[in-house]
């Protein structure tokens, strides 16, 4: 009994606590792995998340075995025609996505087909990407940092003058350095889609007859208002009963589904 009681008490302390050390880390890497998955959506769900830069990040996670094929769609509007814009090369992946750099505008639908062994086959419910990620930052109010100095009499007025558009005089010995204000560019109207003097929508299209043009017009500039497609004629005016009430719209000119230019304009009562 004394022997295995020593034997007992005999294991080194160092390479026990490097034992549990290891023991505790893998557990948790196999917590966060866990964890991880979870937060992914999982297969009917996926998630569309916009990450800026006209870029489009589509994720899921695939809980099935059997899937044999899974593909992106894409489409202008949730019950349209839906094109797809990749298949994806290993469908059983559990983790999976894809990043779409192609989309005309950032209000695209985007569903998932996809096809289990043996034929049968599903679309997930469509989404719009996920703007809640994306957030304009605020730019805080720039703090004028003081340069507190004594600047020689000698020079004080020659300083002064030539740096007016740099620093501003707080007293006899106090300089501050002005913050720079960032230039906003000013908005100039299309010369496409504009108010004509009688406060009428006016489309000008000078080669209307020679290509594919559609038109997008939105309440915001996400809603949808209502979409003229294969405008033919050269030059259109749209009546204001068509926008419902004054203010700004904004619209989306195309030619064969590339973007010709995103604009807006102002609509009086």
């Amino acid at each position: 009994m004394q022997r295995g009681a020593a034997a007992i008490f005999a294991v080194n302390p160092e390479q026990y606590m490097r034992s549990m050390t290891r023991t505790s880390l893998i557990l948790t890497l196999c917590l966060l792995g866990a964890t991880a998955l979870q937060a992914q959506d999982t297969l009917p769900r996926f998630s569309v998340r916009n990450a800026g830069n006209n870029r489009f990040v589509i994720s899921w996670v695939n809980p099935f075995h059997n899937l044999a094929q899974i593909s992106i769609q894409r489409s202008f509007d949730s019950l349209g025609t839906y094109k797809t814009i990749l298949s994806v090369a290993d469908p059983k992946s559990v983790q999976n996505g894809f990043t779409d750099r192609t989309a005309p505008n950032d209000h695209m639908f985007y569903r998932l087909f996809y096809v289990m062994e043996g034929g049968l086959f599903y679309f997930t419910k469509p989404k719009r990407p996920d703007t809640s990620r994306m957030q304009v930052p605020v730019m805080p109010r720039p703090n004028i940092p003081t340069v507190f100095t004594t600047v020689p009499s000698q020079y004080r007025d020659s300083i002064f003058v030539r740096n007016r558009d740099t620093f501003v005089i707080i007293n006899r010995d106090t300089i501050a350095v002005k913050p720079k204000v960032p230039v906003v560019p000013k908005w100039v109207p299309s010369r496409f889609v504009f108010t004509n003097n009688d406060g009428y929508v006016s489309i000008k299209l000078p080669d209307a007859d020679k290509e594919n043009y559609t038109l997008r017009f939105f309440e915001d500039s996400s809603k949808v208002l209502f979409e003229l497609k294969g405008v033919k004629e050269k030059s259109l005016t749209l009546d204001k009963a068509n926008f419902y009430k004054s203010g700004w719209y904004f619209f989306e000119l195309y030619n064969d589904e590339k973007l010709v230019e995103r604009n807006r304009f102002f609509l009086k009562p």
